[in-house]
């Protein structure tokens, strides 16, 4: 019997095991998947000299994570690449809006769109200066970050105080209209809030793209050299080294739970797997709550507030092997390592609201990615791995388009979407479709198959925005990894602090689990209390420790 299982080998499931493997547990990882890594996977499926991503690509939250950083997974081989530029952001005219690692090139690029706004991007720098520090430790510490969070609100007061905090919550439409004259800082804002399933019209959305465009300003935006999956296999050999075991192709059917908690998990083969001390689940909250724990278990109200999850934006991806680099109109755009692709903040506004009305988006707002350009080792010399994708509705109503797309995401409709994408891409660098040797679809249907905690491609555990956020998430009254059965805790992007490649989340969960076992949690609370249940079913005491 082990300590500890973890159900999900996804970063936040691997991150969870390390933590409890460097505490002296021992831990078992049970992944569903033939391989480990969730979203954090890489593959030549698209063609075989070409490394394509299949899922994330670009890290900005992993460099800055304190959670990934004390692993120290350059002792595992992990190592980072950059493209020349962070980010780009072209329009029809030629002009380039560009994020780099060196803020004046940024503010310089800037200037180009009106006069003044590199000084303008010069001062939300400044702001990140005196807080990003503390943000980012704030923002991964367990919830509520006490210690961090009070140094923070003392930043906060000194660096503007309320005035600062009213700027960090206005959407990012107000938010680039007051700080910029031209278009180029608005849409950087606006872009990278758009990594979330936050509109422009979203109160916090300029708060979060800010977040984004300071860690990009800071970090970068790197991947890791050989692929995504270098990540992944960096978490799995710590792990390994330290007596962890991973066990693909095993999926967990089933939390089992003998007075009130978590004794251990059943798999789909009917094999029991005990777990001594605590079970962690790196899954969605409506898979855990609604799928892998007897109702029984659960009082109402989290069912009830299950049907009330939202999840963010359902994705569309196309993966290429090109002959060549994309030939951008902007030159600027040809180095940077994420392209964004939308006319303007009023096309960003468009996209959302077709979004919003079910409507498949006419012309959809692009995320794309240069990998080689970030990595060389990714295709031969002179081509090109890249990738965009787009978001659509989870419950199609129609087409704001001519195809008649009913998201239905069958054959025909996969392939006429991913033409709807690259005649996209075709109107920022003409003759880009000439340059495709290959490319590989990912539907919504296709990331939920690669990838259970993906449902219908939504790819931060749930929304973004406000309502689900903090002590909000994933429901009323938590925002920590607890569950209402004792011993088990949720462990994936749909806890706090919520999506993105660092970690938290994982980290928190075997923290918890830890202090469980150091005392704090020797008493059952009032909820487990009520929740506690006799073992009716008779099974041997191996459930038992």
């Amino acid at each position: 019997m082990v300590d500890a299982v973890v159900i999900g080998s996804g970063p936040n499931g691997l991150v969870a095991a390390n933590v409890l493997a460097d505490a002296g547990w021992t831990v078992e990882v049970l992944e569903e998947q033939p391989e480990p890594g969730g979203a954090v996977r890489s593959d030549r499926e698209v063609h075989p000299d070409y490394i394509n991503d299949m899922f994330s690509s670009f890290y900005p939250l992993a460099a800055a994570s304190p959670v990934l950083a004390a692993l120290d997974l350059d002792r595992e081989g992990l190592r980072w690449s950059h493209a020349p530029h962070v980010l780009a952001h072209p329009l029809l005219d030629g002009s380039c809006a560009v994020l780099d690692r060196d803020r004046t090139v940024t503010a310089d690029a800037l200037d180009g769109f009106a006069p003044g706004d590199g000084e303008s991007w010069l001062g939300l720098c400044h702001i990140w200066d005196r807080l990003g520090e503390d943000i980012v430790k704030a923002l991964f510490a367990p919830f509520p970050p006490v210690l961090a969070g009070g140094v923070l609100a003392a930043r906060l007061r000194a660096a503007g105080g309320l005035r600062l905090a009213r700027s960090l919550v206005l959407p990012v439409r107000r938010l680039g209209d007051e700080e910029f004259l031209g278009e180029g800082g608005k849409l950087l804002l606006a872009g990278n809030a758009l990594h979330a399933d936050l509109a422009p019209e979203a109160a916090g959305s300029g708060g979060f793209g800010w977040l984004m465009s300071m860690l990009g300003q800071a970090h970068g935006f790197p991947v890791p050299v050989g692929g995504a999956g270098a990540l992944t296999a960096a978490l799995v050999s710590r792990l390994r080294s330290r007596g962890g075991a991973v066990r693909c192709g095993e999926r967990v059917t089933e939390v089992v739970v003998r007075q009130g908690r978590a004794v251990g998990v059943r798999t789909a083969s009917g094999e029991a797997v005990p777990a001594r001390r605590a079970v962690l689940a790196d899954v969605s909250a409506p898979s855990l709550y609604e799928s892998l724990v007897p109702a029984e278990h659960l009082p109402p109200r989290i069912l009830d507030d299950m049907r009330r999850f939202q999840w963010d934006f359902a994705t569309f991806k196309v993966d290429w092997a090109l002959d060549g680099p994309i030939p951008w109109s902007a030159p600027a755009a040809a180095t940077a390592g994420t392209v964004h692709l939308a006319e303007g903040v009023d096309e960003l506004t468009r996209w959302a609201a077709q979004i919003a009305r079910g409507l498949i988006p006419d012309r959809p707002f692009l995320l794309c990615g240069q990998m080689t350009t970030a990595d060389a080792t990714r295709s031969p010399r002179g081509t090109e791995s890249a990738w965009a994708y787009t978001h659509v509705p989870h419950r199609t109503k129609g087409d704001a388009g001519e195809d008649g797309l009913a998201g239905v995401w069958d054959a025909d409709e996969r392939e006429r979407m991913a033409d709807r994408v690259e005649s996209q891409v075709e109107r920022y660098a003409p003759g880009f479709r000439d340059r495709v040797r290959a490319r590989r679809i990912l539907s919504p249907a296709s990331f939920e198959a690669a990838d259970g905690n993906l449902r219908n491609g939504a790819i931060n555990g749930g929304t973004a925005s406000m309502h689900q956020q903090l002590v909000f998430r994933p429901v009323p009254g938590t925002g920590r990894p607890e569950t209402p059965v004792k011993r088990l805790y949720l462990a994936s992007a749909s806890a706090h602090p919520g999506g993105g490649v660092h970690g938290a989340p994982g980290a928190n969960a075997a923290r918890a689990a830890l202090r469980s076992r150091l005392g704090s949690g020797a008493a059952l609370s009032a909820t487990q209390r009520m929740l506690a249940r006799r073992n009716r079913t008779g099974e041997a005491d191996r459930w038992t420790s």
